[in-house]
């Protein structure tokens, strides 16, 4: 199967434990159609099925690809492109109308859940930008070589705990500022930290750490620096402070001014050497993954996917 190059393979992802899953579907198709967008849609079952999805996708030669859904739908896109040869990979543009939990990496570019129309209208300007993305790389139990991008961030640590909480609670109250309380209340009675030993830039850090994230783009609010853009990776250090210094900490996530808090201790890198993070969980674009057996590497790769920006 042969499609026009302007033709636009969609794939929409509902949100997980959506009562009505085709409802956002039924809102956003109207507004194609007016548009009069040519375009052609498949519907994910699961989390599992975006990977093939987006396969079938490529292979039957769509250049233009719309994820309809949020950061981890995002993360499972830019992996299967990844997976094809850089000709391929240049050829097609990758873009997003946000449907998720926390659709962190749509709001950096200021796409907005409840502008569908604006979002379309942008879409169709055709504004592509290259953008980085970050990389794992470490070795999994069957002691296999792994990697895994993210397009927002790696956590590691109390936050990776936190952020799979605070996307089942988003589901649960529909509301940010709800999800932050009900995080916050985890983090004042199972308050935890780690023991890492880390390599940033000509740093050694060798302590107990209580949560680390490594943003490509602002990580939920603790890389708020960050851009996908710049070749870098922003990462923010969280020691283990007291428990008043932790309310102070959450409110200051919330509004935006999370770096001001002393215990938070910024880099900018191109590479993260995690030599040790004992049982610490690591979290990809806000999903928890295995924790990796070992050390292991987060580093950068500069423009790389083709994605489409706001006019």
């Amino acid at each position: 199967m042969t499609v026009e190059t302007t033709r636009w393979g969609i794939l929409y992802c509902p949100k997980s434990g959506a009562s009505n899953k085709r409802k956002r579907w039924e809102k956003i198709k109207p507004i194609l159609d007016v548009k009069g967008v040519s375009y052609d849609v498949v519907h994910s079952e699961s989390s599992d099925s975006v990977d093939r999805l987006v396969t079938m996708l490529i292979n039957n030669g769509y250049k233009t690809i719309i994820i309809v859904g949020g950061d981890s739908a995002l993360n499972d896109a830019v992996n299967c492109l990844m997976r094809e040869e850089k000709k391929v990979r240049d050829e097609i543009v990758l873009g997003n109308i946000p449907n998720g939990v926390m659709n962190d990496f749509s709001r950096f570019w200021q796409f907005d859940e409840d502008e569908d129309e604006q979002t379309i209208d942008w879409l169709l300007k055709r504004r592509v930008r290259k953008i980085d993305l970050g990389c794992i790389r470490y070795t999994n139990k069957q002691n296999e070589k792994c990697h895994r991008y993210f397009l927002n961030c790696v956590n590691i640590g109390m936050t990776a705990d936190i952020m799979n909480l605070r996307r089942q609670t988003r589901r649960l109250f529909g509301s940010r500022t709800l999800s932050f309380v009900t995080s916050l209340i985890v983090m004042l009675f199972h308050r935890m930290d780690y023991k890492m030993k880390l390599r940033i830039n000509s740093d050694v850090v060798d302590r107990k750490v209580m949560t680390m994230c490594v943003g490509n783009g602002t990580g939920y609010g603790q890389t708020p620096s960050a851009v996908p853009y710049n070749g870098m990776l922003d990462v923010s250090l969280v020691y283990n402070p007291q428990s008043t210094q932790l309310l102070h900490g959450l409110w200051l996530l919330i509004t935006g001014r999370f770096l001001n808090h002393h215990s938070v201790h910024p880099y900018r890198t191109r590479e993260v050497a995690v030599d040790e993070a004992k049982k610490a969980l690591v979290g990809i674009d806000g999903r928890l993954m295995k924790t990796p057996v070992g050390s292991y590497k987060i580093q950068v790769e500069q423009e790389v996917i083709n994605f489409l920006i706001p006019d």
